[in-house]
């Protein structure tokens, strides 16, 4: 039985991806076209289907990783801030995001709620399991 953990994550997310463009419930919002991901970054993302990609990434996460709380995913999704001649330092990524998209993959039953985080539904673990296998295939 091959899973997502078996997997190239680089092109699990690309195949995954295209799997959310499919879903109907997990759309970009309006806003997405003109918002940082993160204080750490200078502009948007330069991507299309940025939000699509950061859906898929956070729904792998939560598979690895789960239960997992939009906390940690922010520090997951977060990155080193250029401040100039000062030292450079560590700031966590946009939880607006990550809320939003957590917001989509429960309306479509891919994630649910716990009490400390969420966790991957039954159905989310059939979509990883299945695109990775047919990434082997």
């Amino acid at each position: 039985m091959v899973t997502a953990r078996d997997v190239d994550s680089q092109e699990l997310l690309e195949s995954l991806k295209e799997e959310m463009k499919k879903i109907k419930d997990i759309q970009p919002p309006e806003w997405s076209r003109y918002v940082k991901t993160g204080v750490s970054r200078e502009r948007p993302p330069d991507q299309e289907d940025w939000w699509f990609i950061r859906t898929a990434a956070i729904l792998r996460k939560i598979y690895m990783y789960g239960p997992i709380g939009t906390e940690r995913l922010t520090r997951m999704f977060g990155g080193k801030k250029n401040r100039g001649h000062k030292p450079e330092r560590f700031y966590p990524g946009g939880g607006s995001i990550i809320r939003k998209i957590l917001q989509q993959l429960e309306s479509a039953e891919l994630v649910k709620k716990k009490k400390k985080g969420r966790m991957i539904s039954p159905k989310g673990q059939k979509l990883l399991d299945n695109t990775a296998y047919s990434l082997v295939k």
